[in-house]
């Protein structure tokens, strides 16, 4: 699904230089189609991206509907507007929230 490709550009898109500029863990819980708890570790060497719980424990994790998290990835909802509006919620180290926005 959407969701699952998404993470898999994500995982192709790392870099070790993202991780070492990044140092941070995301846990994603998504609801809807393709939804669960997905995770981007750019903490770890390396990094890695995928289906379930980060393998160490997570700095932020942010909540919303699979099709905006989707939307948000794809540049068609910016992520300062998505929580705004209250779309996504965050929890955790916003400081590394903000990071992650760059990266997009």
């Amino acid at each position: 699904g959407p969701v699952a490709e998404t993470f898999r550009v994500i995982q192709g898109a790392m870099t070790e230089e993202y991780v070492r500029s990044t140092q941070g863990v995301f846990q994603f819980e998504l609801s809807g189609d393709g939804g669960g708890t997905w995770f981007i570790d750019l903490k770890t060497k390396g990094g890695s991206a995928g289906f379930g719980k980060p393998p160490v424990a997570a700095d932020v994790v942010m909540s919303m509907s699979s099709a905006d998290f989707v939307k948000m990835f794809t540049g068609k909802l910016k992520p300062t507007l998505a929580f705004m509006s209250g779309k996504l919620r965050i929890k955790g180290n916003m400081a590394l929230a903000i990071k992650l926005e760059k990266m997009l």
